[in-house]
């Protein structure tokens, strides 16, 4: 019996130690552990969202002035700036944008490769020609391409909201735009003993808190002609929503033809219902 007693006694010192030992090692953690991005709101969130094309508009200029020069977005076309759901630009103003830009074309007769013009059939040419220049000119760094980076990424939302991001329907998706927003805005000075590589800088959201990408946005660092505040976090939202659409530029059509069956189904339901009264509401059971 004693020795029974013994045992129990030593199963609770263990639960104990190891119950201060996770409760330590949480604590430490705590002050390190990576939070959870701000929750924005967005146009396009919810069954009947739809994207604000002059943020678009405003998105764009972000991205071109300011993100282009390292990252690309070589899965948009240039039709896509005028077609609905979108920027909305004119096709002129598609055109226009599409022959700014150069695109490496060929072989022609002599089999030479040569450089045209851009057209509105074309995708937005990445700023390198391959991953090597691109490592060469960054320092070993090589930039992501952000076709679909508002789609790629995410984040927990945790109890009980997780559970209603795994319904259809129910979902959060806009986890990907908030983390862009946070990860933009999300640069501070490196906490006291915390010490950074060269080239290094400390990001609250960037797992591990260290990025080799310099703050990329600044007051005043972008001309808006539509008198939207030119402020850091404006541009963090728009420069955000812009991807969003860059990943789901038929996010419109979508939702619109989901809306559309629902009804479909809705209706039918009650027909089903009501024919199945009619057919058997004189039948004897």
């Amino acid at each position: 019996m004693k020795s029974v007693v013994d045992s129990w006694k030593s199963i609770v010192m263990a639960a104990a130690l190891a119950g201060a030992a996770g409760a330590a090692l949480a604590e430490e953690g705590g002050a390190h552990s990576q939070p959870k991005p701000p929750r924005q709101e967005w146009s396009f969130a919810g069954a009947f969202g739809h994207y604000d094309n002059a943020q678009l508009r405003r998105g764009y200029k972000v991205y071109k002035e300011v993100c282009s020069s390292c990252h690309s977005i070589s899965r948009l076309a240039f039709r896509n700036f005028a077609e609905k759901g979108g920027p909305e630009i004119s096709e002129a103003e598609a055109k226009a944008l599409a022959e700014s830009y150069k695109i490496k074309d060929g072989p022609n007769d002599a089999g030479d490769y040569f450089e045209r013009p851009g057209r509105l059939s074309d995708r937005v040419p990445p700023p390198f020609p391959n991953e090597q220049a691109a490592r060469a000119a960054l320092n070993g760094a090589y930039p992501p391409d952000m076709s679909v980076l508002a789609k790629a990424r995410g984040y927990s939302r945790g109890f009980p909201l997780f559970l209603a991001d795994a319904l259809p329907g129910f979902s959060y998706q806009e986890h990907g735009v908030d983390y862009i927003v946070a990860l933009l805005t999300g640069y501070v000075d490196a906490p006291q003993g915390v010490e950074l590589a060269p080239g290094q800088y400390y990001n609250l959201y960037m797992p591990g808190r260290r990025t080799g990408m310099p703050p990329p946005l600044s007051d005043g660092a972008v001309t808006y002609d539509d008198g939207t505040p030119q402020t850091a976090a404006q541009y963090a939202k728009d420069v955000s929503a812009f991807l969003m659409w860059a990943a789901e530029p038929h996010l419109e059509e979508r939702k619109s033809i989901g809306l559309k069956v629902v009804g479909f189904l809705i209706v039918l339901s009650f027909l089903v219902y009501f024919t199945k009264r009619k057919i058997w509401a004189n039948v004897h059971h």
